[in-house]
């Protein structure tokens, strides 16, 4: 079991870098600034990531009285925006890829200072589960070295490389897909019994209702086009595991009905996600997500 944590982990770090890594290979400078000086879309996004949904699930755990394992578990994943996910759900959708990279960039960052004070608050206002220290350095840099690293090493290749960002961005989407399928499978082979044992229960529920809140919450606050809008919902509706997964471990001494319970509520939330992102993905066009803007030269139209 050790070495499929050791595995699990290895391929875990490797999807997240992927994943950031093809975002950033579709990213321009003018799209981000155009993301982070919207100041309005900025707010909303706080707003709705960092007090609704860590609210939301408070209460969604209170209405549906989850046991403390499952409880606990539904905290940690609501207080936990800016999960890697969140990129390729806006792909999916054929949505604003750029704005929501940033976004989930964004969110990851912030969200991995204002984690451990969200649960805390929420489990002694609950008064289930102990408290949560983790060290927030340690989260910082590790947002840093498996997100905004990536993310700024594409970026700088789609920038002044746009060949190479052309030809690697195929495999670097593969590679995201692949990982994170075999991440889920993971979770599961390494918590099956536990999983098994929420079928049926309301713990699956609680997932499923908070991911689909969540992406209308994140849909109905934001601004700009329909595109824009439900990556924004994308974005809040798939949340962070990572320091979830190390509040667990540090605060919990890993118990394994937590651990069954935030797999099942990943992947519960997922079931309820994906198909919107694919209907909405089939009613728009394919984007070109790494073609050039181009300027005139003399009458004709090149690219720069």
């Amino acid at each position: 079991m050790d070495t499929l944590h050791l595995v699990l982990n290895a391929v875990t770090v490797i999807f997240i870098a992927a994943t950031m890594f093809a975002a950033g290979l579709g990213a321009t400078l003018t799209g981000l600034r155009g993301v982070f000086t919207n100041v309005p879309l900025l707010l909303l996004a706080l707003l709705a990531n960092m007090v609704i949904l860590p609210l939301l699930g408070w209460g969604l755990g209170a209405l549906l009285s989850l046991p403390s394992a499952a409880f606990i578990a539904l905290i940690l994943v609501a207080s936990s925006p800016g999960g890697p996910f969140g990129a390729k759900l806006a792909m999916v959708q054929k949505g604003d890829v750029v704005g929501g990279a940033a976004m989930q960039v964004l969110l990851a960052s912030v969200g991995s200072i204002t984690f451990a004070p969200t649960v805390n608050a929420l489990l002694t206002a609950a008064d289930v589960g102990t408290n949560v220290s983790l060290d927030v350095g340690a989260l910082v840099r590790t947002v840093a070295l498996l997100q905004l690293v990536p993310f700024a090493i594409g970026l700088l290749l789609r920038r002044y490389a746009t060949d190479t960002a052309q030809a690697w961005h195929p495999t670097a989407a593969k590679v995201s897909n692949i990982t994170f399928l075999i991440v889920l499978a993971g979770m599961l082979l390494g918590n099956w019994k536990d999983v098994v044992a929420l079928l049926g229960s309301l713990t699956l529920l609680a997932g499923f209702l908070l991911a689909a809140a969540a992406f209308a919450v994140g849909t109905l606050l934001a601004t700009g086009p329909a595109e824009r809008r439900t990556t924004m919902g994308g974005v809040a509706s798939v949340r962070n595991a990572g320091p979830a997964l190390a509040a667990i471990g540090i605060a919990f001494n890993s118990q394994p009905a937590i651990l069954g319970a935030l797999a099942g509520i990943l992947l519960s939330g997922l079931a309820a996600v994906l198909p919107i992102a694919t209907v909405l993905g089939g009613r728009r066009n394919a984007p070109t997500p790494l073609a050039e803007p181009s300027k005139k030269i003399s009458g004709a139209e090149v690219p720069r």
